[in-house]
């Protein structure tokens, strides 16, 4: 029992002389010297990107509208066209012949209606007379009125052959520039069973983006809106867009949302958006994939925080703070998406904590520091 007893003594003795001195080398060693940022509150817009497709402001597609072999090419590939400048011409002797045939129409109804008129005219001397019985006149009046509603059809079918002819010469309905054509002189045009796209004429002084949105950011994007438009001074404001060119470049102009379709497409859940973007310098062109990113919300009084202070283990993110005492404590927190080299802190942090930047494999959680505070520039996020 004695030594049992003594036993525990001496153990007893020995941890708390371990305490001790591990107490006394903790005393004995200085400040570890750390660089710490100091978090600041700021309102933080959060963007978010969508891959989108560009088309011209018009795409208008060239096409036959009367059957023939095509004779004539009159443009040059991928230059700018003119309204009205002609770009192709079909056989036209067909046209030409029927033409003919229907002037030669008008001309016989117009000699017609002539005898007809001269008759009336000389049959109503004799009707007022009695020479000619009341029936004859009443013949000879509907006769040439007949003869006067044929002029009028003959006219008609003359005009339409005129524009079957006039279809021969087809003209760009806009100016623009003008692609490949897909077909080429010697070849059969016309509109059935399959009529051939000659070629497209696209405007690109402006240009249209088309892009596809799930239901959830069409419920936030308009919950924003209505709350945006009860402020006087943010009714008229309208959400600016920028392009993300396929080289990683942020195309010069913005652009802003101008078509938002009537329907969530069932089979996907998506929304057609479209957008458009000024191209005076036509760098953009039709059929281009590029990603549009756009603000969806602005975290009020946000704090953003290095990517460098944070440190994550299994999907929890944490930092080291800095104390009133110097001392570091570990803390937890929740994290927004990432703006460029910085977090968005959603929980966890408030403005002024000082938050350790560099020299975090020199602390632990109570460790005694000397802070430097680092002035570190918060990045430059343009607000819509």
């Amino acid at each position: 029992m004695k030594n049992i007893i003594l036993c525990c003594l001496c153990i007893s003795l020995l941890l708390f002389a371990g305490c001790r001195k591990e107490e006394m080398e903790q005393q004995a060693l200085p400040p570890q010297k750390v660089t710490v940022y100091q978090t600041v509150a700021s309102d933080v817009p959060i963007f978010q990107e969508f891959v989108g497709q560009i088309y011209g402001f018009k795409d208008i597609a060239i096409a036959a509208r009367v059957e023939g072999y095509l004779e004539g090419i009159h443009f040059e590939e991928g230059a700018q066209v003119t309204k009205g400048s002609l770009l192709y011409t079909l056989e036209s002797q067909k046209f030409e012949a029927d033409v003919a045939a229907k002037m030669s129409g008008v001309a016989g109804a117009e000699t017609v209606k002539t005898e007809n008129k001269t008759y009336l005219n000389r049959i109503k001397p004799l009707a007022e007379e009695k020479a000619v019985s009341q029936s004859d006149l009443d013949a000879a009046a509907a006769q040439y009125e007949v003869s006067i509603e044929s002029v009028k059809a003959a006219q008609a079918n003359l005009k339409a052959a005129q524009i079957q002819l006039g279809y021969t010469k087809i003209y760009s309905p806009i100016s623009g520039i003008i692609g490949r054509t897909k077909a080429k002189v010697g070849d059969f045009v016309g509109r059935d069973p399959n009529p051939i796209i000659l070629n497209t004429v696209s405007r690109i002084d402006t240009v249209l983006v088309q892009f596809f949105i799930t239901e959830t950011q069409y419920l936030a994007m308009v919950r924003r809106y209505l709350s945006q438009s009860k402020k006087a001074e943010e009714k008229q404001e309208r959400a600016r867009l920028e392009l993300i060119l396929s080289d990683g470049s942020v195309y010069d102009h913005t652009g802003k949302g101008d078509f938002v379709n009537r329907e969530v497409d069932p089979t996907t859940g998506a929304m057609l958006i479209q957008a458009s973007f000024p191209n005076p310098e036509e760098i953009l062109r039709p059929g281009q994939f590029a990603r549009i990113r756009g603000e969806i919300e602005v975290v009020k009084n946000g704090i953003l925080v290095p990517q460098r202070c944070v440190m994550e283990l299994q999907g929890s993110y944490s930092v080291y703070t800095v104390g009133p005492e110097n001392k570091t404590q570990a803390r937890e927190i929740k994290v927004g998406p990432k703006i460029k080299e910085f977090w968005l802190v959603m929980e966890g942090l408030k403005p002024g904590d000082k938050v350790v930047y560099e020299g975090l494999q020199k602390v632990k959680d109570g460790t005694v520091v000397e802070p430097a505070v680092k002035e570190i520039p918060l990045p430059e996020i343009k607000k819509n």
